[in-house]
């Protein structure tokens, strides 16, 4: 149309003026994307493969052990989400559980190790720095996949128990099988819990007394519960329905300009912890910045033209 083309050429002097640049009709830029579905090895309690260009899938790997959390993998959930979160092949990352259950919570053949380590002081302030620091050690992995620039969509089966439910509270989206359950157990071995339930629970399913009960009385929390709580999003009939179904949420996720979709996350978790306006004021800052991006320009021509999606560079 008439107003397609004057936009058009309205839109291609901003981008000359911004000094951006693409390839064919001056708008779009194709990049190679890596197609690899390699596991890789690094780590010994997580496994990450790449089921479609961008999209990492990174699962909780002990499943002989139905993947409690020990030390080794408190400790590579930080690394790995901190990595991923400066890597420009990764967009979107899929957590889920290997196994038969998605996970059992904390090991407990840590926690005597733990008694090991305090043994070794008689005074009460050193042990009570041994402990702090640990519990910090752990408060910074979860709090990674939050801290990561890229959305995290966390798929649970079966059991989610005690840290699992810190982990997936720091996730973006959270989706889960009919069979799935959800406990915060820790009452049950003598402790508040420390690494963010405690925090984000509240923040993800809007209900004080309903965080409360569950926190108390360590109850399961079945799936229905979960979906009509807030807890997750979507239900899913089996494992396998749910891995082929996040898989393609996060290849949609994927295809979108990774300065958006940053910049969305970044200000829904600021506008989580400030005013209205103070959020408002964050995402202005943030977009007279980003507006000169080229992804902004390439997406608007290609909804103003009723072209293609544009391929968006790495970030």
């Amino acid at each position: 149309t008439v107003m397609n083309s004057v936009l058009i050429k309205r839109l291609g002097r901003f981008a000359q003026n911004m000094n951006i640049k693409g390839t064919g009709n001056g708008f779009y830029q194709t990049v190679m994307m890596s197609t690899s579905a390699e596991i890789t090895n690094k780590f010994k309690t997580l496994a990450i493969s790449v089921p479609n260009p961008f999209v990492y899938h990174v699962e909780l790997n002990r499943p002989k052990k139905l993947n409690a959390m020990n030390n080794t993998m408190w400790l590579e959930i930080g690394e790995c989400f901190t990595e991923l979160d400066t890597d420009p092949d990764c967009r979107v990352i899929v957590l889920s559980g290997a196994g038969k259950l998605f996970c059992a919570g904390l090991d407990f053949s840590d926690a005597a190790e733990m008694g090991s380590k305090l043994a070794e002081h008689d005074d009460v302030a050193r042990k009570c720095k041994v402990l702090y620091n640990q519990v910090k050690k752990y408060q910074e992995s979860i709090t990674s996949i939050e801290k990561c620039c890229k959305p995290v969509i966390s798929a649970v089966h079966s059991a989610c128990v005690g840290g699992a439910v810190d982990l997936i509270t720091a996730a973006d989206i959270r989706v889960c099988t009919n069979d799935a359950w959800f406990q915060v157990k820790e009452v049950d071995i003598g402790m508040a819990a420390d690494v963010g339930t405690l925090q984000r629970l509240p923040r993800v399913i809007k209900s004080e007394s309903l965080v409360r009960e569950l926190a108390f009385t360590a109850r399961k929390m079945m799936a229905p519960e979960a979906k009509e709580s807030g807890l997750v999003s979507r239900l899913y009939e089996d494992k396998d329905s749910m891995i082929k179904g996040v898989i393609e949420m996060a290849t949609e996720i994927a295809a979108r300009s990774p300065v958006a979709i940053q910049g969305t996350k970044k200000s829904i978790i600021y506008s989580r912890d400030h005013t209205v306006q103070e959020g408002l004021d964050n995402i202005a800052v943030w977009n007279m910045v980003m507006l000169q991006s080229e992804d902004f320009m390439n997406a608007t021509v290609a909804q103003a033209t009723k072209s293609p999606p544009p391929t968006f560079s790495k970030l």
